[in-house]
């Protein structure tokens, strides 16, 4: 801000409520106004390559297996077709570690880009249920209207076509979802099966396809300003090199009518507060600034947030008031982008954006290395995992003047699609391995036959000048095509 504007008055009273609440506590239903422009034509076309994908995505299959499956019930996960078991524990907890850092990188450079863009909310409700709402019951003014009027026939059949159809995409999302738990094959079954023989489930699925429905049906903005955590996340992620959907206050401030000429008044304008975002401040000035206050970057807004306040953590950066502001300029022969993404030190510097900083430079160095350790255990991640522990109650026990044995649970897990046949030895010592149950040659099933798993007994018989005392350790290896793929590590308890 130039020497000759001197602040008389600085506020951030807006911080002090969110935009779709009243001082008492009730809801502000927000009636966004239909906006079209560059940047919603460029998020549409994000929208449908995503929905495509969602809607295509549980019936692509790798080896008869989906590409995407996340049963967290029977702990089998499928991510672009690697499948994954709940033995994965560490390679999932360095998976979230990865993910955690990305997201701050991400939010600390590009802010709220995610909720604009790609989330499911956004995408689900601006470019499905929105575009419903618009063709039922027209723009912004005429669907206030008809909910704030009486229940006339036609107030009935909008409505009542509008949340039928509604529930019905509603129900449609949650098949979709349940395809990405249980796999589209079981929730084919699922639902061709009479519903006495599943009727909890069917429970459920009706259960969520309300949830959903209530979400786009009335809960809506209320997702991104209170129920979602992230937006309040970025709050302490953002700086003032951060990337937002920004209005450019340098420009913009005075705000006033577009005329040719304008007597010097008291107006005013943003500038700097103690944090990210901007304040509003009054003072004296004798240039009008290029914001004509038409507030149609208000109406657009589906959180019903006024940009020119500054950042505030209802913005989803859905870049509606980027349009507005541009077509309000185009109108009034003023350049383009008044509202831009933009950083808080570019607008106040009149610099570029500044991506590579400090900060930002620190976050990828962890990223990388984060990721460049999450391929190696991807890639060293062994297709068996196996496991022994000694059978309960069972002791020592003799098998002939010169020989002992230990009995042991043996559980082999397939992280592979294909059927492996194995071979479990001693390293360690010379001995002979009786299977229980397993039959003469172990063939452990793939993912999705018998979980994966293969589960049995096995007797370990050693000859007693091999016992070392009371306590014995062995070392096992599981052999795949002759090449060791894993090692089991375990004891044997000798005589009293």
């Amino acid at each position: 801000m130039s020497d000759s504007k001197q602040p008389i008055r600085d506020t951030e009273e807006f911080r002090d409520h969110i935009s779709t609440v009243t001082e008492d506590g009730k809801r502000i239903f927000v009636y966004p106004k239909k906006q079209k422009g560059k940047m919603y034509w460029m998020r549409t076309v994000v929208a449908v390559l995503l929905l495509i994908a969602f809607l295509v995505g549980p019936f692509i299959k790798v080896d008869g297996r989906p590409l995407m499956l996340f049963n967290v019930l029977k702990g089998d996960f499928i991510i672009l077709g690697v499948p994954f078991v709940t033995q994965d524990t560490f390679l999932f907890a360095v998976t979230m570690i990865t993910s955690l850092v990305i997201i701050v990188l991400f939010t600390a450079v590009f802010g709220r880009l995610f909720c604009g863009w790609v989330c499911p909310q956004t995408i689900f409700m601006e470019h499905v249920f929105r575009r419903i709402e618009y063709a039922i019951e027209g723009d912004a003014n005429k669907s206030r209207r008809l909910d704030k009027g009486p229940w006339t026939k036609e107030k009935i059949w909008k409505k009542g076509l509008k949340w039928t159809i509604f529930y019905i995409i509603s129900f449609v999302i949650a098949l979709y979802f349940l395809s990405y738990v249980i796999g589209v094959d079981s929730v084919k079954a699922f639902i061709t099966s009479p519903v006495g023989e599943n009727i909890g489930g069917f429970i459920g699925l009706f259960v969520f396809s309300f949830a959903f429905f209530m979400v786009f049906a009335n809960i809506r903005d209320q997702v991104c300003t209170t129920i979602c955590p992230y937006g309040r996340l970025q709050g302490v992620l953002l700086d003032k090199n951060s990337i937002l959907v920004s209005y450019d206050f340098e420009r913009g401030e005075p705000r006033g009518k577009a005329k040719k000429k304008k007597k010097k008044t008291k107006v005013e304008t943003m500038v700097a507060s103690s944090d990210v975002g901007v304040a509003a401040v009054q003072f004296e000035g004798d240039k009008e600034g290029d914001c004509v206050d038409c507030d149609l970057c208000v109406k657009v807004c589906p959180t019903g947030i006024d940009i020119r306040n500054g950042t505030q953590l209802e913005c989803i950066n859905c870049t509606l008031c980027m349009d507005a502001c541009d077509s309000i300029m185009e109108k009034v022969k003023r350049p383009k982008g008044l509202i831009r993404y933009a950083s808080y030190n570019s607008i106040v510097e009149h610099k570029p954006n500044q991506v590579f900083t400090t900060r930002s430079i620190a976050y990828s160095l962890v990223m990388v290395a984060l990721l460049g350790f999450l391929g190696f255990l991807v890639a060293g991640r062994s297709t068996v995992k196996a496991y022994m522990t000694k059978a309960r109650g069972v002791v020592y026990m003799e098998v002939d003047a010169t020989h002992g044995k230990n009995l042991y649970n043996l559980k082999l897990t397939n992280k592979t699609r294909k059927e492996l046949p194995v071979e479990v030895k001693l390293l360690n010592k010379k001995g002979k391995l009786e299977f229980i149950g397993l039959g003469d040659h172990l063939v452990v099933p793939p993912i999705g036959t018998k979980g994966g798993r293969l589960e049995g007994s096995v007797f370990i018989i050693l000859d007693k000048k091999d016992i070392d005392g009371r306590v014995t350790d062995l070392e096992l290896g599981v052999f795949l095509e002759g090449k060791q793929i894993e090692t089991i590590e375990t004891s044997f308890i000798g005589p009293q």
